[in-house]
């Protein structure tokens, strides 16, 4: 049984619901990123593509990721759908690399010549700004720009990375083919912006549907809190027999009736096998994402 797929939206391309985002293999210059050594990119990216993902979601600011994926997997190019977000900028400071980002004409020209020299390829099948304010995309007009990009070929679709406040305003443009928008259990501010984005026509691609499971921090919030969170909504009494909490996270994601896809990294093969069991048994039962979503409501975490 493979990976199941979604309709990204008015595309028309079938993406497995289980996407890859590549920012795991960004090294360790980029916020705090974990050293990634080539053959461990080379690994883990062979496995996702073997694994059947066919969305693989990059921006020109993660690091290495750009370069790896054209490295590692331009010759499988044909198997794969392919993300990735302007508006960005590096800069080297010292023991780490800061990733400002600017909207001029120049700086996103940039951007897509450098992502597709770095991943050896004549186009991304989606370009997203990269979470700008709207006052500054109306500044720099860059839905006319991604336009450009589109009419020229190097892009097939456009997109926006975006949260509130911003997002409403974005959907309410309707030009935009997608939205990367985040989304869990432990972040369910967006819940309903993602249902009126979806019924306005737009594909939709949830990022931090495992909340980044592993050790670390989300939106300032520690790992202490958000699993303080799980317990408190008594989650675990939800999940299945010997179902990991990351792959009841991640079915609770792939339960959001809009969610065509959802990006998921990881540089660790079995951590992959988990998320991608995971998505095989699919979402949660109805009954039992509505409990969740009770639960979570209970516990203090609502949609917006």
């Amino acid at each position: 049984m493979g990976l199941p797929k979604r309709t990204l939206g008015q595309t028309g391309i079938e993406v497995t619901q289980l996407g890859y985002g590549s920012m795991e293999i960004r090294g360790e210059r980029i916020w705090g990123g974990r050293p990634c050594s080539d053959d461990q990119a080379k690994t883990i990216l062979n496995a996702v593509l073997d694994a059947g993902i066919n969305f693989i979601d990059t921006a020109n600011d993660y690091g290495k990721s750009e370069m790896y994926i054209g490295r590692h997997t331009a010759r499988r190019r044909g198997e794969f759908y392919l993300a990735t977000k302007c508006g960005c900028h590096m800069t080297f400071a010292g023991d780490h690399d800061d990733t400002p980002h600017f909207w001029t004409r120049e700086n996103i020209l940039r951007n897509i010549s450098d992502s597709l020299m770095k991943m050896e390829t004549p186009y991304v099948d989606l370009l997203q700004l990269h979470n700008p304010a709207i006052e500054l995309a109306e500044e720099y007009g860059l839905v006319d720009l991604l336009r450009e990009l589109r009419d020229a070929g190097v892009v097939k679709y456009i997109g926006c990375s975006s949260t509130v406040p911003d997002l409403p305003r974005y959907i309410e443009w309707g030009v935009f083919d997608t939205f990367q928008i985040p989304y869990s259990a432990f972040d369910r501010r967006h819940e309903n912006w993602i249902t009126k984005a979806a019924e306005a026509g737009a594909g939709i691609i949830i990022r931090g549907g495992v909340a980044r499971g592993e050790p670390g921090k989300t939106s300032g919030r520690s790992r202490t809190d958000l699993w303080d969170l799980f317990q408190r909504a008594k989650l675990d009494e939800l999940r299945g027999p010997d179902e990991p909490r990351t792959s009841f996270l991640l079915r609770f994601t792939l339960s959001h009736p809009h969610c065509h896809t959802t990006i998921v990294g990881t540089i660790h093969p079995d951590h992959l096998e988990e998320n991608v069991n995971a998505a095989i048994r699919g979402p949660l039962p109805a009954d039992v994402y509505a409990e969740a979503k009770k639960r979570l409501t209970q516990a203090g975490e609502n949609p917006q």
